[in-house]
């Protein structure tokens, strides 16, 4: 999904359509503005929508108006599922991942990451209720089905310097469901399919009518495995506004992919494995505090970290302990505590 040193899932289909990459409390903020160079106006605003810097901003869509947040079309495309369908798809694949995954149970994780996702969902144009799970899984990646089933790994959470870059991972999970790019992936898939029965007829009965069907069967899966390179675009950029819009420091989400960029380099493989297909993350990186810095209106401070997040960590470390202790295998063992990146240049941070 998603890292240099500023601070900041069973089947095809589950592969196909999951992807990785709360009111928070007691928090710590930041009198956060963007980067001198934008010489940001707080009173700048475009088609009377504030933004960040007038003289760069460029004209507002839909897209990227923040004040048109949640009364947003922003799934509109070719797709086979009605809302009702892809619930229905979304709660039987959530189904086969618990069957196959060791959920976390803990209350106190349990209600401090529902928290956090919920105040997410409702500061997006997600049209689906969420039910949110934690994986006690070591790879750094949060997934969401369609219909908001939605999960996030223990290596997120701890992999996670504050919990600005958290939410920022979930917010961009969230915005792959309110952008239904998972139903309107499989609904290419199926188009993809009635495309090649034509040349599993033509192949005619036997061995080569099976072999061209197998194949059809084989590649759709490959084909679809990963969101597309405008998908991830997308999601970031929604994401980001998910994230500003519930309170947080946007650049959350630009500081997570650096933290999974150096995860994937000093940890190769506890990185979900669809972070090869995302767009390069230099580039991301740089989109995404480009829009930040010329689009999102300013705000006098934003949530970088709250003192939940911090205990939530420690929770999950002594239970994963706990486990080693008594003999329970733990894939990756027991991971290093999240160290302190250099704070970039900027205002000041302010602790309460």
């Amino acid at each position: 999904m998603f890292a240099s040193s500023s601070k900041r899932g069973s089947g095809w289909l589950i592969g196909l359509l999951a992807a990785v990459l709360a009111a928070p409390l007691a928090a710590q903020s930041s009198s956060s503005s963007p980067s001198s160079k934008s010489k940001p106006d707080p009173n700048a605003t475009v088609l009377g929508v504030p933004v960040a810097n007038a003289k760069t901003a460029k004209k507002l869509k839909a897209l990227d108006n923040v004040a048109l947040i949640g009364h947003r079309d922003v799934g509109k495309g070719l797709d086979f599922y009605s809302q009702k369908k892809e619930i229905a798809l979304g709660q039987q694949m959530a189904a086969q991942v618990l069957k196959n995954s060791r959920v976390i149970t803990d209350p106190v994780v349990n209600e401090y990451i529902n928290r956090v996702a919920q105040n997410l969902v409702r500061n997006s144009d997600a049209k689906v209720p969420f039910t949110v799970h934690v994986l006690q899984d070591d790879t750094v990646n949060a997934f969401a089905l369609p219909g908001g089933f939605f999960f996030v790994n223990s290596g997120l959470i701890l992999a996670a310097h504050d919990e600005d870059q958290m939410a920022g991972a979930m917010a961009h999970e969230i915005a792959h469901v309110a952008a239904r790019h998972g139903t309107k992936n499989a609904t290419k898939a199926e188009l993809m399919q009635l495309l090649a029965i034509p040349a599993i007829i033509a192949a005619g009965p036997g061995f080569g009518g099976l072999g061209a069907e197998e194949a059809a069967n084989i590649a759709i899966p490959a084909e679809y495995e990963h969101f597309s390179r405008g998908d991830e675009e997308e999601a970031d950029w929604l994401g980001t506004q998910y994230l500003w819009k519930a309170g947080y420091d946007p650049q959350g989400l630009p500081q997570m992919f650096e933290i999974l960029e150096a995860e994937q380099q000093q940890r190769p493989g506890l990185v979900a494995r669809f972070f090869a297909s995302h767009p390069e993350t230099s580039q991301r990186i740089a989109v995404t505090e480009r829009e930040i810095a010329t689009i999102l209106p300013l705000r006098p401070a934003y949530v970088i970290t709250t003192s939940d997040f911090k205990m939530v960590q420690a929770r999950l470390r002594a239970i994963i302990k706990s486990q080693i202790e008594q003999g329970v295998r733990v894939p990756g063992g027991l991971p290093p505590a999240a160290a302190e990146l250099p704070k970039a240049a900027g205002p000041p941070i302010i602790k309460h």
